[in-house]
């Protein structure tokens, strides 16, 4: 009896250890991703239909004015008296521009811009040279940030949804984080990141267990990137089971459960 009851215990541990391993994430286990080499944090590149938000401020605040889009009115308005006498109010307003289908903005003064395929970094570079020193001699501060820097998590989660991401900047693992971390169904080991790249899409299947992911090109996503999470073999069984089906199964259940009953009654 002895010998049986550490059997079971022993099979136990085996199965918990081997559920463990299809769980748990990162993983010394081979996979999908096999370059262990590491990648810089990608900064994001302006595409069409992004929103740039950008601001240009200047030691002389007057000079600086005509860069950026009309205030909106705002009941908490700031006013500044400069020496010469000119009065310049700011009010609320938030210095939006839509990149068009061609990659353009409209920017006061400079006029169309290209900005398509740039980073924030060369934008900001761009507008810099355009405003100095031809229009503002004192060297402005020029401030450029993605309005609509957002993922989206589908699928087997606890929260699918679409998420803004105001610094830019977000790895796999902060955004299955937001969307409540995979739920009891989800596949750690087929995650399937949609990502646009160069004008098409791309399809990756990543495996969470993977301790590479880490270091791959994929673990930090960009804009408009999409993470699927496929459900497991026993909720994708579960999901095809019509209502018909269950109450068969609980039909059959109760006439087994009735038949063993008189067996034992009759014996």
């Amino acid at each position: 009896m002895k010998k049986l009851i550490y059997f079971v215990v022993l099979v136990a541990i085996l199965v918990g250890c081997k559920s463990n391993e299809k769980v748990a994430y990162f993983r010394p286990v081979p996979g999908t991703v096999a370059d262990a080499k590491e990648y810089p944090v990608p900064e994001p590149v302006v595409r069409s239909g992004d929103i740039l938000i950008i601001t240009v401020n200047s030691r002389t605040p007057e000079a600086a004015v005509p860069f950026n889009l009309p205030l909106l009115p705002s009941n908490n308005t700031n006013s500044y008296t400069f020496s010469g006498g000119s009065n310049v109010s700011y009010g609320v307003s938030i210095q939006n521009y839509l990149v068009d289908n061609q990659g353009y903005i409209q920017f006061p003064i400079l006029g169309k811009l290209k900005v398509i395929g740039k980073t924030k970094n060369e934008v900001t570079t761009m507008l810099f040279d355009a405003i100095h020193p031809e229009y503002i001699k004192d060297e402005p501060i020029v401030l450029v940030r993605m309005g609509n820097f957002k993922i989206s998590v589908l699928g087997e989660v606890n929260r699918p949804g679409s998420y803004v991401i105001d610094n830019e900047r977000i790895s796999i693992v902060e955004a299955l984080s937001l969307a409540g971390d995979l739920t009891v169904y989800g596949r750690r080991d087929n995650v399937l990141l949609i990502r646009e790249s160069g004008g098409r899409r791309e399809m990756i299947r990543l495996d969470l267990r993977n301790e590479n992911l880490i270091n791959s090109p994929w673990y930090y996503l960009q804009q408009n990137d999409a993470l699927y999470v496929e459900p497991n073999e026993p909720k994708a069984r579960s999901s095809s089971i019509g209502s018909a089906e269950t109450l068969s199964i609980s039909v059959v259940g109760t006439l087994i459960s009735l038949t063993s009953l008189l067996v034992n009654i009759l014996k």
